[in-house]
């Protein structure tokens, strides 16, 4: 298909994601810019983590999504003394018979929501990576399939040190994007208090089946991306190893760089990005758009950028700002 071909497929199947996006504005107010973000993550399959204060409705923005689609939800509570077997479920005994059968988990569906994913020990975390890398769960020696489509959507907060666990870095790489939840503008949480003093009652329906976003994925996917684009993201993704080769002068704040996962995943999130802007091609502005959300969490920074106050977005704006846009 040619770009124009390409663009009509887009207009037509973009009527999906703006179903959904309407069902979950009936309950969230504002943050155009995190409802952006899962529609990307539900176009890319990708996993998305959540970072926000307490109060700011990521939970509830990711309930909504789920109830928009028809397909199978559960919320999971991380805490302390959770255990894998809570997760992936685990081998019950029956004296009757002499035999062991598997009782399946709450990951046997297709979104769920890791509720301050943060609070659970390492060996809970590691549980996940399975599951979110390669689709699928083991228990007692038996791989079992999960069904399409699968998203873990984790949410964390920032500021409760206490009781918390830092995620490791190959669990956080596993994340396609990590967003982070602001305030509401003075506008927005005017219009949160008027809904909730009014205790007004929206009811969200399942509009969309799993097959049409299978089809969207696939228009998605299709879209065009100049060679010249691609080259701009490997840039990207490599100023974050080797910066000196590319003119900056951060190299003492980055200790590890991102890997080729990031190249990967932030050409698709471009895509999607057009995807929901209506184009059937990429240009670099998707590209500049999506790139804080994919790199942030896979930039691990030095002793010395935190003892200056330097955050993974300070280093990205430089990177943006300073390599050559084709």
């Amino acid at each position: 298909m040619d770009i124009q071909e390409i663009t009509q497929q887009v207009e037509k199947e973009s009527v999906v994601m703006r179903q959904i996006m309407a069902e979950v504005q009936k309950i969230i107010v504002g943050q155009s810019g995190l409802l952006d973000r899962m529609l990307i993550g539900l176009l890319c399959d990708g996993h998305l983590l959540l970072e926000g204060l307490p109060g700011l409705a990521k939970t509830t923005a990711v309930k909504t999504l789920a109830m928009a689609i028809k397909t199978s939800f559960q919320r999971i509570q991380f805490t302390p003394d959770l255990l894998p077997a809570d997760i992936l479920g685990t081998q019950i005994y029956r004296p009757d018979n002499g035999t062991f059968e598997i009782k399946k988990g709450p990951i046997f569906n297709n979104i769920i929501l890791a509720d301050e994913i943060n609070r659970a020990p390492a060996k809970v975390q590691s549980a996940l990576l399975e599951a979110m890398q390669e689709r699928q769960v083991t228990i007692g020696g038996q791989t079992f399939i999960l069904e399409n489509p699968f998203l873990v959507l984790a949410t964390q907060n920032p500021i409760e040190q206490e009781g918390t666990y830092p995620l490791p870095e190959a669990q956080i790489d596993r994340f396609m994007l990590k967003i982070k939840v602001d305030y509401p503008s003075s506008e927005e949480e005017k219009e949160i208090m008027n809904r909730v003093y009014a205790e007004a009652v929206e009811t969200i329906s399942g509009v969309v089946e799993v097959t049409d976003i299978n089809s969207a994925r696939a228009t998605m996917r299709s879209i065009h991306m100049e060679e010249k684009i691609t080259d701009y993201i490997v840039q990207l993704s490599g100023a974050t190893r080797n910066p000196e080769n590319f003119g900056l002068d951060i190299g003492s704040m980055i200790s590890f760089g991102a890997s080729p996962r990031a190249s990967i995943w932030l050409g698709i999130a471009a895509r999607a990005h057009a995807f929901l802007n209506g184009r059937g091609y990429v240009t670099p502005q998707d590209v500049k758009s999506m790139a804080p959300d994919v790199l942030r969490h896979r930039i691990i920074l030095s002793y010395e950028a935190e003892a200056e106050g330097k955050t993974t977005d300070d280093l990205i704006e430089v990177l943006l700002e300073r390599i050559e846009v084709p």
